[in-house]
């Protein structure tokens, strides 16, 4: 919860919202909030494909919007993979932005905290995910990628985590839906989620729901 009230903090110039060093400070004390990368249908469909996982990997987690959802989705004895190299990634953030791994781990440690022994289990991974993949072992239950958001960058998630996405679990890609019928995104995640769920799409994979900015696919067959 932040100390500062949503008000006050629309007053904030621009300039001083966005200084990396300040967000930092402020995150991590608590004073505001991560700033929210999703809009509701986008946490909805996420939510939804959270619903009763047991191993979850997040690949992008910036300040920690979404992590902070998925802590709070996830039931006790699940385990919430945080992967994100952290810093200034210009196709992953805006220019300018970047992510504090010190401001992002206390955020998630209070919501993770609020819940005491209903909270899943946070391992931390502040590596590129595909060096993570490298070294990984086991299935998943949901991959959800918003890393990368360059169309190689977005196309080497899908590829380094398809195979451990277990029968019936899902991949959620966001900001893959521009052009659309009222969908938003970016190219390069779009031309990933088109390339291998709509043009014939990928054998032992479907579409599962979308919306906004996400599509989210589910494995139906090991191939």
């Amino acid at each position: 919860m932040s100390l500062l009230p949503a008000r006050l903090r629309r007053l904030t110039p621009a300039r001083a919202r966005d200084d990396v060093r300040l967000r930092a400070l402020a995150v991590g004390l608590g004073v505001i909030p991560p700033r929210t990368m999703h809009s509701a249908e986008d946490a909805r469909l996420l939510l939804e494909a959270a619903r009763g996982a047991r191993r979850v990997v997040e690949i992008g987690v910036y300040e920690g919007a979404s992590a902070l959802a998925l802590c709070d989705a996830l039931g006790p004895g699940a385990e919430l993979n945080l992967i994100d190299p952290f810093g200034s990634h210009p196709d992953a953030l805006p220019g300018g932005w970047g992510a504090s791994e010190w401001a992002t781990r206390r955020a998630v440690g209070r919501a993770s905290r609020r819940r005491g022994a209903q909270a899943p289990r946070i391992l931390w991974h502040v590596a590129l995910s595909h060096e993570v993949a490298r070294r990984w072992s086991g299935a998943v239950d949901l991959v959800f990628i918003d890393g990368d958001h360059s169309e190689v960058g977005c196309e080497r998630d899908w590829r380094s985590w398809q195979g451990f996405v277990a029968l019936g679990g899902c991949v959620v890609f966001h900001d893959a839906r521009a052009g659309a019928p009222g969908g938003r995104g970016l190219p390069g995640p779009t031309a990933v989620a088109t390339r291998h769920f709509r043009r014939g799409g990928t054998p032992g994979w479907e579409i599962a729901a979308e919306a906004d900015r996400t599509v989210a696919v589910r494995r139906t067959g090991l191939t």
